[in-house]
């Protein structure tokens, strides 16, 4: 039985679970890291020592990191199947570190701020989503004549910074509106995939 640990209030795992629901493939989800705990537990720094969320098992075969899922589920179905030509897999890995390493870490301080903090630092927020806004006018320009982040298909991609993007149009925080952003948002949201990935309040 595939197995897939991590609360769904992460958004690392909401990628895992819309990437598998895309795929229309079994799991078991289990609540791990925040309240839950188990991330700590001696037998999960086995699988994952991190002791970070989410990690996917298969068949005794462990994965952790997000996008390395994301990369792993287009590489084994073939409802997500990466493109053969190498440029337009390039691109696709392209944004997934975009995301992982600008657009993502830009918000983090504004989110953890805004939902974690018990007294928020208004400054520590305005230079967060000064950032983010930089990143999110990089997307607005991409998406300003296409559907979906690379070709003509749904894919990983759009996975990554779907949920992402959920977070950042959903914080309690004043925004530049980008409308090709949110068309493009609203539209991969409707997706029967993103329904169980973007379900829970954001917390």
């Amino acid at each position: 039985m595939r197995k897939l640990w991590g609360r769904l209030t992460s958004v690392n795992v909401q990628k895992a679970v819309w990437a598998l629901d895309e795929a229309g493939l079994a799991y078991e989800r289990i609540d791990a890291g925040g309240a839950h705990g188990i991330v700590a537990d001696p037998a999960y720094r086995v699988m994952n020592p991190n002791g970070l969320v989410p990690t996917l098992e298969e068949d005794g075969f462990v994965l952790w990191e997000s996008n390395a899922i994301l990369r792993y589920l287009a590489a084994t179905a073939r409802a997500l199947a990466l493109p053969t030509d190498p440029r337009a897999r390039a691109l696709i890995e392209q944004w997934l570190d975009w995301q992982s390493t600008s657009f993502t870490p830009a918000m983090r301080e504004a989110f953890w701020q805004l939902y974690r903090s018990a007294n928020p630092d208004q400054t520590v927020i305005a230079a967060s989503l000064k950032r983010t806004e930089a990143f999110a006018a990089i997307l607005e320009a991409h998406l300003s004549d296409r559907d979906y982040m690379v070709g003509q298909t749904f894919g990983i991609a759009d996975i990554a910074l779907g949920c992402a993007a959920h977070r950042w149009l959903n914080l309690p925080a004043e925004r530049v509106e980008r409308p090709a952003l949110r068309r493009w948002y609203e539209r991969i949201a409707a997706r029967p995939g993103a329904a169980r990935a973007l379900g829970e309040p954001i917390a």
